[in-house]
């Protein structure tokens, strides 16, 4: 169980589009999004239109076959029909990828809205960039995605463009962030679940007198260290949390936990903390961590960021319309297809777009 997860940022940061997927890389949902109109007059190949930025299908190809292929590389070929929440993971991928094919075309429209276009070295970057991309293919792949280099080019140059207007909109966003606000300690913790779980992993409650039980449990396991048992001998005997030390700021972790773990001088044990996970024991490691919490501090600028691109986002989303062709979208899916294996697009433009 983990309660801290780092987020990636990605293009798409912290932002919202025309579906209720969720975003890539751990982004928050704005609260407004466009309006989706179905409708059938549409291009060939177009998957939707946002006002006058299409999506056409090449695009989508690239994202999907790319997702499918890196996570079928590290989790094996049955991974997309994985049920996850009720759903496969391969549906919940593909509303993501639309999600994020979305918002790119929306982070575009507000480029030329506001006037911000690639530089001519930029826009050759993208081409370069393409060059390489499809060098690397088999004509069966580049025939399975329907791609061309130019298509590819311009896939490269609205990704850059989506960056560049988020760095137009922010750069005067530069808070300054005080060491006790980006504050990052380091702590040790012993957990004791008050729950238990079934073989897909959902919570199951326990019974008023099994929970007395485990605090119970959690008591002795802490009087056994101030006893003089070794705090991480007891961790790895008796822990329900696979993970022993968390490095975390204000706002990570549940409150009675981070309350307690902040008023820990070093060494010092907590008494039984209670949180929705159950008992823990926590041990405090630092009281400050300067180099979590300079990162932090980026952390924090970064989330400021986004927050203030955000009110320009959803402002902006209020005046498009969107159409999504329906029939087409759902005809594509994750089916097998062991003739295209491509995993770098976005390694590729990382490689260029430094």
């Amino acid at each position: 169980m983990r309660y801290l997860e780092k987020n990636k940022r990605i293009v798409c940061l912290a932002l919202t589009v025309i579906m209720t997927a969720a975003c890539l890389g751990g982004c928050k949902e704005v609260e407004k999004s466009t309006e989706i109109v179905l409708t059938t007059e549409f291009a060939e190949d177009e998957v939707f239109r946002i006002n006058r930025k299409p999506c056409i299908l090449p695009e989508v190809n690239v994202y999907m076959r790319t997702t499918q292929d890196q996570y079928e590389s590290v989790f094996g070929a049955e991974i997309m029909d994985k049920e996850i929440d009720g759903d496969t993971l391969g549906n919940q991928l593909k509303d993501t990828i639309l999600a994020r094919l979305a918002q790119i075309k929306v982070m575009n429209l507000l480029a030329e809205d506001r006037g911000i276009e690639l530089s001519e070295d930029e826009t050759k970057l993208a081409q370069e960039a393409a060059e390489a991309y499809v060098s690397q293919l088999s004509e069966q792949e580049i025939s399975d995605m329907k791609i061309t280099k130019d298509i590819v080019a311009e896939m490269y140059g609205e990704y850059a463009l989506a960056n560049k207007i988020y760095e137009v909109v922010t750069k005067d966003v530069n808070p300054e962030i005080s060491d006790d606000e980006a504050r990052t300690i380091t702590v040790k913790h012993i957990l004791i679940k008050d729950y238990d779980q079934d073989l897909n992993g959902s919570r199951l409650e326990v019974s008023d007198a099994e929970r007395f039980k485990r605090k119970a449990k959690a008591r002795r396991i802490l009087e056994s260290i101030k006893g003089g048992e070794d705090f991480d001998e007891m961790a790895k005997e008796y822990s329900d949390d696979e993970q022993v030390v968390y490095s975390f700021g204000k706002g990570t972790m549940p409150e009675a936990f981070e309350k307690a773990a902040f008023n820990l001088d070093n060494d010092e044990l907590s008494d039984i903390v209670e949180t929705e996970y159950g008992f823990h024991i926590i041990k405090c490691v630092s009281t400050f961590d300067k180099q979590e919490t300079d990162a932090n501090k980026e952390k924090i600028v970064q989330e400021r960021k986004n927050e203030a691109f955000n009110e320009t986002y959803s402002s902006f989303v209020e005046t498009l319309y969107s159409n999504l062709n329906e029939d087409l979208w759902n005809s594509l899916d994750f089916s097998s297809n062991p003739d295209v294996t491509t995993t770098n697009f976005f390694d590729v433009y990382n490689e260029y777009f430094k």
